[in-house]
């Protein structure tokens, strides 16, 4: 037989394949009917695992088992798909937790920051919430988040992500601790700026206080400069702070211009970081589950079976409902070795169908989800 014969017959054997899916589809519809009216979950995971099983038995080498088994998986990961559907069309896809609001009262908030003065968050804070916000300084990530759990602070803002340093890792492990959500997000140019006592030039500089990510991003200046000693500080307004209230000639913050400002420091170099286009990307958080009418962006951490193909099923919800997921970090699950909470961006509003026809099987697929905030 020559090639075209062959595929003669590949096309005969696809058309066959076609109408069986299209026979096994009908059947599942049917499948949602009998659990929409009797109210059984979808994801039946020990019918799966016991299907599996039997078509292994059927192949007859190796290599066809392994495909079966890839094939056989998608087939009924589209049949749940097809049932999730059906019970969002029958009403069935249940109200989410989570109440939409018009806007955010940003005139009597109470917010706080990590940092003092003049540093980036506060910028932050106040390019969101507008100059007179009536600000709380705390010093830490976790003081933060303690004040709006103990509601002594409507909302937070905190850094998340730099553009070149990647995420600040605590923010994910608070986020994943607390049950607080995110309802906004703030993008600010990062510029560094080498400050020092009034009069001070470079070549008086023998110590530099920031924070270590500020140190990171000001490798290339600091490497040409290697006689300066480095000392990390929990934020860069602390930083300059330090160097404004000890007087010392020989010590520099790196820090912004706002903080120059403040601390009443001279600007000894401009724009230290290596990357012209760094900025970082803040999150405003509540401890209220609301979100805002236009919302554009979820976020949202879960935790799946930990074994294989378990990341890659989840992610189709995502595929099958055209819906664009622009963000996955993973982070270590506290005790327990190897495995991995996973924290997802996507686009959509919660009151999207196709966002709730996607976390409804993410819910019922994943081992823990929690939905982060919708902003």
């Amino acid at each position: 037989m020559d090639l075209k014969d062959l595929r003669t017959e590949i096309d005969a054997v696809d058309k066959q394949i076609v109408e069986l899916y299209e026979k096994r589809m009908d059947i599942a519809s049917r499948v949602a009917d009998f659990k929409i009216n009797t109210g059984k979950k979808v994801f039946d995971k020990q019918r799966e695992d016991e299907k599996l099983t039997e078509i292994k038995k059927l192949a007859k080498s190796d290599f066809n088992r392994t495909g079966l088994v890839e094939l056989f998986s998608q087939l009924m990961s589209m049949s749940r798909k097809l049932q999730y559907q059906k019970l969002a069309e029958a009403g069935a896809s249940g109200q989410l937790p989570f109440i939409k609001i018009d806007s955010i009262d940003k005139k009597n908030a109470r917010v706080c920051f990590q940092g003092a003065a003049g540093s980036y968050s506060e910028g932050a804070m106040k390019q969101f919430f507008g100059e007179d916000v009536n600000s709380i300084p705390v010093d830490t990530f976790r003081d933060a988040m303690a004040l709006l759990e103990e509601g002594s602070a409507d909302y937070a803002v905190l850094p998340i992500e730099n553009s070149t340093a990647g995420i600040v890792s605590e923010i994910y492990d608070l986020l994943a601790e607390y049950e607080h959500y995110i309802i906004g997000e703030q993008i600010i140019k990062i510029r560094h700026c080498l400050l020092g006592v009034p009069g001070a030039k470079l070549s008086d500089i023998k110590t530099v206080y920031a924070h270590p990510q500020a140190l990171m991003q000001s490798a290339r200046f600091l490497s040409d400069h290697s006689y300066i000693q480095q000392v990390g500080m929990k934020n860069n307004a602390f930083a300059a702070k330090k160097v404004s209230e000890d007087k010392d000639i020989t010590q520099a913050a790196i820090a912004s211009a706002g903080a120059a400002k403040v601390y009443g420091l001279d600007i000894i170099e401009e724009g230290i970081n290596s990357a012209d286009a760094n900025s970082t990307r803040f999150i405003i958080i509540t401890n209220q589950k609301v979100f805002l009418k236009d919302a554009k962006k979820i976020s949202l951490c879960l935790e799946i079976p930990h074994e294989a193909g378990s990341l890659y099923h989840l992610m189709s919800h995502f595929i099958y409902n055209n819906l664009n997921m622009s963000k996955i970090e993973s982070r270590p699950i506290e005790d327990r070795n190897w495995e991995y909470r996973f924290f997802i961006d996507f686009d959509g509003n919660l009151a999207d169908s196709a966002v709730k026809n996607a976390l409804r099987g993410l819910r019922e697929e994943a081992r823990m989800l929690r939905i982060l905030g919708n902003y």
